[in-house]
């Protein structure tokens, strides 16, 4: 059980992720790649991604257990703005802090000699161990990436709205199953027993598309505090699953996007705005209820919008997608 104490001033402190951040999913996805749990929703996720993967991963594999800690370094704050910036905080990771948190992934085994060679050579073997995470991640992230921001977006705005609702408190008791807000008291399903206190810094709460079943936060208690938790179930299929995603991906979305062509559903697409359930956007384009359902259905298979369940309701945002066709410009990177 993880259990995170806030004061009052933590509360007011508490923020949501802006974005994906590169270097969790990145890590994360290499723990669902050797997991065979999940497969309707990463089973073709696992076989696209193995046959792009033509390099080696062995240090990825050293350095990230199947289960258990990893270091901390491979996971820098600043990788919530964006790849290239994360790697230049990789690149810049102090050698006795990475030292430090190698002996934690040894500690209780005996350090293998590959381990020992790592951790000895130091900044040495930095470029071998960024050049095995930009190809992992071309071949494991980089395709979906589009997907992930919309599912992101998603769960940032069903956050948004409980945060609006009933402030901090209902936005921590909003959140997944596998974490239960008991003031003041924030409690994870946790692989180890452990106690965090936040001391006046916040919790910066990093939804994540592969983060699957518990949260992960850093070990260190002294580094900025992150909870990484799973983001709510998609009711769209993942990318590279179910049966629409077997065409390719192109022929899909041409055949759905000609549905779209007509005022009505530009009207609907713009009156998702920041987010919208089903009842709001029928009475914001002033359609029925049975119409409003339809054409979200239509957008969410051409890939314009996500549906997320809240509740008793379900919440449609716009996709990156979705959100380039209605300024007319390309999908931001």
């Amino acid at each position: 059980m993880l259990r995170i104490h806030f004061t009052g001033v933590d509360l007011a402190r508490v923020r949501m992720a802006g974005r994906p951040d590169a270097l969790w999913e990145t890590i994360l996805s290499f723990h669902r790649l050797r997991d065979r749990r999940d497969a309707r929703l990463f089973g073709e996720w696992r076989t696209e991604t193995r046959s792009r993967l033509n390099s080696e991963t062995r240090t990825l594999g050293m350095l990230i257990p199947s289960r258990g800690y990893f270091p901390d370094f491979l996971t820098p704050v600043e990788g919530q703005y964006g790849w290239d910036v994360a790697l230049d905080a990789l690149r810049g990771i102090r050698p006795e802090r990475m030292r430090r948190e190698l002996r934690l992934l040894s500690a209780g085994t005996p350090m293998t000699p590959r381990l020992r060679e790592f951790m000895d050579g130091g900044a040495k073997h930095l470029p071998r161990l960024m050049g095995e995470l930009r190809a992992y991640h071309r071949a494991a992230v980089e395709p979906y990436w589009t997907h992930i921001q919309a599912q992101i977006e998603a769960e940032r705005a069903a956050r948004g709205r409980a945060l609006l609702d009933g402030g901090a408190d209902e936005l921590l008791d909003s959140l997944p199953p596998m974490l239960r807000w008991r003031a003041p008291v924030l409690e994870c399903d946790y692989p180890v027993d452990r106690d965090v206190r936040l001391r006046g810094r916040g919790l910066l709460l990093q939804p994540s598309f592969f983060c699957r079943r518990t949260a992960v936060t850093l070990h260190d208690p002294e580094l900025p505090p992150v909870l990484v938790y799973p983001a709510a179930a998609q009711l769209a299929s993942a990318p590279g699953g179910g049966e629409a995603a077997r065409r390719p991906v192109e022929e899909q979305r041409q055949r759905t996007l000609g549905k779209l062509v007509g005022h009505t559903r530009s009207v609907v697409l713009r009156a998702i705005g920041d987010g919208a359930t089903t009842s709001e956007l029928a009475r914001r384009a002033g359609v029925s209820l049975a119409s409003a359902s339809q054409h979200a259905c239509v957008m969410r298979e051409a890939g314009l919008v996500t549906t997320l369940r809240r509740g008793n309701a379900v919440l449609h945002t716009v996709t990156p997608l979705g959100a380039a066709l209605l300024k007319g410009g390309a999908v931001a990177s």
